[in-house]
């Protein structure tokens, strides 16, 4: 799908409810998740306030999620349960989904962040 204008002008609307920091670091982890699932398609969901991604627009079809929080951002993976996750970064005690929490920009250039979202991608 891509993300288009409209949906980023959404976007923007939808963050504008949390705090700059907590913004930027969702706008930063959305970046993360468009390069790595560039034929995402992407939903907000707004009673939930989190951002959706998955193959389409299902429950089946979602990867993961990103849930801008008070002062964290949760990147939130559907089926993280079954994930390998040698590094531990995984938190959650969901019969399925399992999330990581993003504190700052560095915690979205961990290798290990990366290759637990390219696993969650083959899951499906």
């Amino acid at each position: 799908m891509g993300a288009d204008l409209s949906m980023n002008e959404e976007i923007t609307s939808f963050l504008s409810a949390y705090n700059p920091p907590v913004q930027e670091l969702a706008l930063k982890a959305r970046a993360l998740v468009l390069e790595l699932f560039p034929q995402a398609v992407e939903q907000i969901d707004l009673p939930a306030r989190m951002l959706a991604y998955g193959f389409d627009r299902t429950y089946k079809g979602l990867v993961c999620v990103i849930m801008p929080l008070k002062s964290t951002v949760n990147l939130g993976f559907a089926r993280g349960a079954e994930l390998p996750d040698p590094t531990g970064l995984l938190e959650g005690t969901g019969k399925r989904a399992r999330h990581v929490k993003l504190k700052s920009n560095a915690d979205l250039d961990n290798p290990a962040l990366r290759a637990l979202f390219l696993a969650a991608l083959t899951q499906i």
